[in-house]
């Protein structure tokens, strides 16, 4: 049995852009394709996305991976990065998101549509399909299924002001497969 279904989030997170930080309120529909006929499958996936939004999106900044020296001052404050491969752009945090949402599904569902709008883009919607996502197929942390959210794991040492969960890996959430 496929079903189809979409689901609505909505977050905050920053973005740091042209040497500014600006927080921004997101809104993001996800259509997605259930291809697990198992019951508890559909609910853990669905547990991920969840999971990874709360812990790892919200109240993060997202951010160019070249901005490599605004990326250590961000760890140095404890702020959790999300390291894009361009400027945040909206279309690009949608694509990108879209990636690691099939990513951390692991073939349980597809998420075939985004619809990503925020305040700073004035609320214009933009539609993204998984066919225009396929530009982002490079080895980085939105095409790995474990929890991590940057290109590079360097660690900082730094007394944070702010603390995030380090975990790597779906175990110590609980949210695996009964396989």
């Amino acid at each position: 049995m496929n079903a189809r279904i979409e689901k609505d989030f909505d977050f905050l997170t920053a973005v740091y852009f042209e040497k500014t930080y600006m927080v921004n309120l997101y809104h993001m529909t996800l259509y997605i394709d259930i291809l697990t006929e198992e019951d508890t499958e559909q609910v853990v996936a669905m547990e991920r996305i969840f999971y990874y939004i709360q812990n790892y999106i919200q109240s993060s900044v997202f951010i160019n991976k070249k901005e490599k020296k605004q990326i250590e001052l961000f760890e140095k404050a404890g702020i959790s990065t999300l390291t894009l491969p361009t400027d945040p752009y909206d279309q690009i945090i949608g694509l990108i998101l879209l990636r690691k949402f099939n990513a951390i599904t692991e073939g349980r569902y597809n998420v075939s549509e985004i619809k990503l709008s925020s305040k700073l883009s004035a609320d214009i919607r933009f539609h993204n399909v998984d066919e225009e996502a396929e530009e982002f197929d490079e080895d980085e942390w939105y095409n790995d299924p474990n929890l991590n959210c940057k290109s590079t794991n360097k660690k900082t040492k730094s007394t944070k002001v702010v603390q995030f969960n380090d975990i790597e890996d779906w175990n110590k959430t609980g949210l695996v497969w009964n396989s």
